[in-house]
């Protein structure tokens, strides 16, 4: 006998001594067989309204129980659906435009000048070195804010100087995922990405993973914010609103 085979005739047992408990209690209740035993039935309304639990909210209470038990056994729908993903803190917003970090490769070239075009590596303060331009802080501003900047300390030597600023290579969108998992270490991120998609991208949890204690650490201003994750209820569809996206430095780790 399969063990699916046994749980169902204990869950099938469990469900008849129930509802044979609850019958005789309702019964007791519904048809005293004396008048004293019916002035404490007249009562009861009046204790129900009080707040006093009766057999009615005793049966009711049964209920989830029920249908947890069924829902674990495949007898019944899922008593608590998914959740609908609601923005969540440190969720950052949509469709923005991309930020430049440390390490990103930019092309940067102008228009009709050969000799000032080329391609510059975001060092890790942030600054870049460009001819006639010196030292600039590219890190953290937009392509365009760095490409108005540009144009703006250009005109001085060159007349109608457009510049293009293209990133080559993101390097800077990096998160690091240790702890249990397959294949620990940092990841690059070439697209959005959730703690879902990351924990994939490190070959998923190992069977020693607790899984409803993964975290996710965010520096903030100086600040280190931590958001909790729990594996198994975003993998069933609940509580999708803590599968946040993760911005580039984010450590998830993994216990």
């Amino acid at each position: 006998m399969s063990l699916r085979s046994v749980a169902l005739m204990l869950f099938i047992q469990l469900a008849f001594s129930s509802t044979a408990v609850w019958a005789v209690e309702t019964g007791s209740m519904s048809a005293p067989a004396t008048q004293e035993e019916a002035e404490p039935a007249a009562a009861e309304p009046a204790a129900a309204s009080s707040g006093a639990p009766t057999a009615a909210s005793a049966a009711t209470d049964m209920v989830p129980w029920w249908r947890d038990a069924a829902s674990l056994l495949g007898l019944a729908p899922d008593p608590r659906p998914g959740e609908t993903a609601e923005p969540a803190p440190g969720r950052p917003a949509q469709g923005g435009d991309y930020v430049i970090g440390s390490g990103d490769q930019l092309g940067i070239s102008v228009w009709r000048d050969e000799h000032l075009s080329r391609t510059v590596v975001v060092l890790p303060d942030g600054r870049i070195s460009f001819p006639l331009v010196g030292e600039l802080v590219a890190g953290g501003k937009t392509v365009a804010q760095l490409k108005q900047e540009l144009e703006g300390k250009l005109t001085r030597f060159v007349s109608d100087a457009g510049v293009t600023v293209e990133v080559k290579q993101s390097n800077s969108m990096i998160v690091y995922i240790i702890g249990r998992v397959n294949a620990p270490g940092r990841q690059a991120m070439s697209a959005s990405t959730n703690v879902l998609q990351a924990l994939a991208m490190a070959g998923g949890l190992n069977p020693f993973a607790r899984k409803s204690e993964v975290k996710v650490f965010r520096q903030q201003g100086g600040k280190t914010s931590v958001f909790s994750f729990d594996y198994t209820d975003v993998a069933e569809g609940r509580h999708l609103e803590t599968n946040i996206e993760l911005q580039r430095g984010d450590v998830v780790i993994v216990p």
